[in-house]
């Protein structure tokens, strides 16, 4: 029954809201192409967000297709709920479906900026929030023996431990550390350069053991010649090109496998790893949030409950009445 009556609700949708075709430079998929283009070159945003944005939109426009739909004038809530109804039909994570809304909102909202549209279709349309799973991390003692895991003797060990250290010492993402160039390192100051999403540059710190690292592979004599291409790269594949956050992933496994440690790790979890440390020891969230270059500060919040249980044990240590 409840199918059926979706079916109904999407043929409603597709009767009261169907209009003559438009031609193709005024079609929905055209329009499209050039929200993504205009995502690209106005607001910089990264591969990955664009790769995100096309598999989104190309969906909807999919299920548009279906009630045959291809202006956008055409397109109103009750097509909206319908397309949501399905995605939930789909049994897709809430993650995916919020992601999928989100991708709607903003090509009908830069619609609505270029006055193609006066109103936006998904004004009042709701869609239950997901819980956000606590970011996994590891312990100190963990992280020293993942950074330690690296065979120093080889030329990929020693590029290897550079990568680590320098992850975890300035919290970068995985696309930030395999974009860095030379010219980003002042090793004079403990400081590198960093490009984070919408291209927005912030400065990390780096520490004693990640410029000791650092500086071992750049000195490193069996350090691979930069290819055409990659000559500006910091750190380089042992073709000499420069490495990219695939091989980043592989990195972290080896020297995870090394380790000894049986957990579930990747690059992003060394930025894990370096804001609830930082807060373990008594960082003010502020700070962290600069370090970490979120734009918003609940993005960084999410860290304070992944440390409540250190802040417990201080509790317990410091109240006269904890216990």
């Amino acid at each position: 029954m409840a199918r059926q009556a979706r079916s109904r609700t999407s043929r409603e949708a597709s009767a009261a809201t169907r209009k003559p075709t438009p031609s193709s430079a005024d079609s929905i998929q055209a329009k499209v192409g050039k929200f993504l283009s205009e995502l690209a070159a106005g607001r910089g945003a990264s591969e990955h967000t664009l790769r995100a944005y096309r598999s989104d939109l190309a969906e909807l426009i999919r299920f548009l297709g279906g009630l045959e739909i291809d202006d956008v004038r055409s397109v109103t809530p009750r097509v909206l709920r319908a397309y949501l109804m399905e995605l939930d039909e789909r049994k897709l994570a809430r993650t995916s479906v919020q992601r999928k809304l989100s991708a709607a909102r903003s090509f009908f909202q830069s619609l609505v900026e270029q006055g193609l549209l006066q109103v936006h279709p998904a004004t009042g349309l709701r869609q239950a929030r997901a819980s956000r799973p606590l970011p996994s991390h590891l312990a100190t003692s963990e992280v020293k023996l993942l950074l330690e895991a690296p065979d120093v003797s080889t030329a990929a060990g020693r590029r290897d431990r550079a990568i680590l250290e320098v992850m975890y010492s300035a919290g970068t993402r995985a696309a930030e550390t395999v974009g860095l160039d030379h010219a980003d390192v002042d090793s004079r100051r403990g400081i590198v350069r960093l490009r984070g999403k919408g291209k927005k540059e912030r400065q990390g710190a780096l520490g004693s053991f990640a410029l000791r690292a650092l500086d071992e592979y750049l000195r490193d004599p069996e350090r691979p010649k930069p290819q055409a291409g990659a000559l500006d790269a910091l750190f380089l594949s042992l073709r000499g090109t420069r490495l990219t956050t695939r091989s980043l992933q592989r990195i972290v496994a080896s020297a995870l496998l090394r380790a000894g440690l049986h957990r579930q790790a990747t690059p992003h979890t060394l930025r894990h790893c370096f804001a609830t440390h930082l807060l373990d020891a008594g960082t003010d969230l502020r700070s962290v949030q600069e370090m970490l270059g979120h734009a918003h500060l609940a993005t960084t919040q999410i860290y304070t409950h992944v440390s409540i249980e250190n802040l417990r044990r201080i509790y317990e240590k410091a109240h006269p009445r904890a216990s």
